[in-house]
């Protein structure tokens, strides 16, 4: 594949010094590293060997590298070496009197990525992987052989130890080896997981079939292997069946395939994917981009179930199946186990931690690609196809039947909500489209009330803190005010009574003040909602708004900024108006017209969400990390606190 991927590919002699693009600097990395790898949490710690593992992935699937080692030391640190090309050594043309290797490293934006001439399609598109991982480690060691010539060069939280230097001939030995120590003033306490570093590991290894990757592991955590190597010829095939274990399916064999796409979408690049369903378990979806996980999915996601949608509804009419046409992508997804990778060109991505992918051409590619090969496999396995339309059209009965219940059903609990001040409900019946937001007090939820669309967004003021349920009894969550109309208004109940068919909203957004007070009222009702009612959350179904903290005003031009470093930014460079900057700062959201609520925090089209999600990698670790800041311990909110303040630059109470 790597081979048809690159046919217009230079020669690798031309990949040396000239190839490398500048774009900017490294200095704002380590004062705001949650701007380039997430945060500085285990996730974020974790991303580190994510960004150099993908420079290697990207040499092997460019069909310069077949092998690939991934060695966790004892001290925490971690070599991630491949046989590819090497990262060139030689003086980089714009800085005469660096290497090549110094400006990748030191500088943000440098990579070869950028022209497309020395990658068709690569994961670490933004160049700015591995001089990130430089900045946030008290160590980093680079060994390149090329040309049978072994260079090192040492680095510490960014800055060059020395320049680049010959370390002698090697015979047998080519490509890039990179060990990173990270550095305790970012990270904290914070360690590399063999597990899920091997997980890691294994799934770079299903996404390209062509490359072997070795684990090893000096760290025993009593479950992870210590060494283990990883070639899985089948590809995304390989991985479902692993992934499904022995759970029945729909279909004795999943749909599966690699193709690339055809020349009329005019760039190079291929699909591959794998599905099945399953009525043993819940759906999920793992989708990736050049290798890359994209965990909130995106364009090449939205491309493949459009597909797949077509392909079970064309079906179903040619098997007179007219229940077929109630098919929905929801009803796809519900049962489905299903595994999706693409390579393509410039991909782009939403956020530097890549996401989500948004590269809107992605979408047309991968459903032309996939939809064909569906209607033959449907053809062909006709046993399987009328299995899986059987379980889909039950499914879809399922969903209309339950939705007429929630319409029915939405009448009346607004009818047992006469509370004054609560519940205004919207007017459409049907829950696809409609949002509920919770404001905290009165006078929020009177801005929000005009500025709402009374069709599609409902309002549910609280009177104050709700409480906090870690540790709470469960008689005392009963008889809590506001939790009670907080479920009865969702339409569902707490805990095991929890069924996310009966939630009465598509969306749940908490809109509390840009505050302290308002961020406690927030993680209070995250907490709530992790604890009480999980699925919301992994279905996507939980966001937090963003309402600005200042507005800035100069003649008829106006700027809403989140917070003091983005009024910093626009103070700095001007508005484009005439006469003073006016900023006004808003204490609450119930000091913000109608107006200014409604364009910066309401109205979908201009407004900005934070989905709320737990990382489907470390779960558990999610969970503990709410019991030390929300749980009876004082203890440890002590010692989180004393863990990470040294992050926080300024306090705006």
């Amino acid at each position: 594949m790597a081979d048809d991927l690159l046919k217009n590919t230079p020669d690798p002699s031309t990949y040396d010094a000239s190839s490398i693009e500048v774009l900017e600097g490294l200095e704002p990395v380590r004062k705001r590293p949650g701007m380039y790898i997430g945060g500085t949490d285990e996730r974020a710690l974790h991303h580190l060997v994510a960004e150099v593992l993908d420079n290697s992935m990207d040499e092997a699937v460019a069909g310069h590298a077949s092998r690939i080692e991934v060695e966790l030391h004892a001290d925490f640190s971690v070599t991630i070496r491949d046989n590819g090309r090497g990262i060139p050594v030689d003086p980089h043309p714009k800085f005469p009197d660096k290497s090549a290797l110094e400006v990748i490293l030191c500088t943000l934006h440098a990579g070869g990525k950028f022209s497309g001439k020395a990658y068709q399609t690569s994961g670490g598109l933004h160049g700015v992987g591995v001089s990130v991982v430089n900045a946030l480690s008290d160590h980093v060691r680079v060994e390149v052989a090329r040309n049978r010539e072994l260079f090192v060069q040492e680095f510490s939280r960014g800055i060059p130890q020395g320049p680049v230097r010959a370390a002698g001939a090697v015979a047998n030995r080519r490509g890039t080896s990179v060990t990173f120590h990270p550095d305790e003033q970012i990270f904290g306490s914070h360690r590399f997981k063999p597990a899920r570093m091997m997980k890691m590991v294994r799934s770079k290894a299903y996404l390209f079939s062509g490359v072997e990757i070795r684990w090893k592991s000096e760290i025993d955590d009593g479950e992870t292997p210590t060494e283990a190597v990883f070639h899985f010829p089948g590809g995304l095939a390989d991985y479902l069946k692993e992934t499904m274990g022995a759970a029945a399916t729909y279909s004795e064999t999943a749909f599966a395939g690699k193709v690339e796409f055809q020349p009329r979408f005019g760039q190079p690049g291929s699909v591959e994917w794998a599905i099945n369903w399953t009525p043993a378990r819940d759906g999920f979806i793992q989708s990736y981009c050049n290798t890359v996980p994209t965990p909130e999915g995106g364009t090449h996601e939205a491309g493949f179930w459009a597909a797949i949608l077509k392909g079970i509804r064309g079906y179903g009419e040619l098997a007179s199946n007219r229940k077929a046409a109630n098919i929905t992508r929801d009803d796809l997804v519900s049962g489905a186990g299903a595994l999706v990778s693409c390579f393509i060109a410039e991909p782009e991505f939403v956020g530097q931690t890549k996401d989500r992918l948004a590269t809107t051409e992605a979408a047309r590619m991968v459903e032309g690609a996939v939809r064909d090969h569906f209607d033959n496999w449907l053809a062909a396995n006709t046993k399987s196809a009328g299995a899986i339309l059987d379980f889909l059209v039950l499914r879809a009965e399922e969903r209309l039947r339950r939705r007429a219940e929630k319409e029915t059903a939405r009448k009346s609990a607004t009818k047992r909500l006469r509370l004054p001040g609560k519940l205004v409900d919207c007017s459409q019946s049907a829950r696809d489209g409609t949002e509920l937001f919770i404001v905290e007090g009165d006078s929020a939820g009177g801005s929000a009330k005009m500025a709402r669309d009374r069709k599609t967004q409902a309002l549910l003021p609280l009177r104050g803190k709700i409480l906090n349920v870690l540790g709470a009894a469960s008689s005392k969550l009963g008889q809590n005010t506001e939790i009670s109309d907080l479920c009865q208004a969702l339409g569902v109940g707490m805990g095991t009574k929890f069924n996310i068919e009966d939630l009465r909203y598509d969306k749940v957004i908490i809109m509390t003040d840009a505050d302290v007070d308002g961020a406690h009222i927030a993680s209070l009702l995250m907490t709530f909602f992790f604890s009480q009612m999980r699925p919301l959350i992994d279905a996507g179904h939980l966001y937090l708004a963003c309402p600005p903290l200042f507005r800035l005003t100069q003649g008829a031009r106006r700027v809403y900024c989140l917070d003091e470093a983005e009024k910093a930014e626009w103070m700095a460079k001007g508005l484009g108006g005439k006469g003073k900057i006016d900023v006004s700062r808003f204490k609450g959201l119930g000091e913000m017209d109608a107006k200014d609520l409604k364009d910066t925090t309401m109205d979908p089209a201009s407004r900005k969400l934070i989905r709320v999600s737990v990382d489907e990698d470390a779960p558990g670790e999610t969970g503990d990390l709410v019991e030390r800041l929300m749980g009876k311990k004082p203890e440890l909110r002590f010692q989180y606190i004393q863990e990470n303040a040294r992050f926080v630059e300024e306090l705006d109470v």
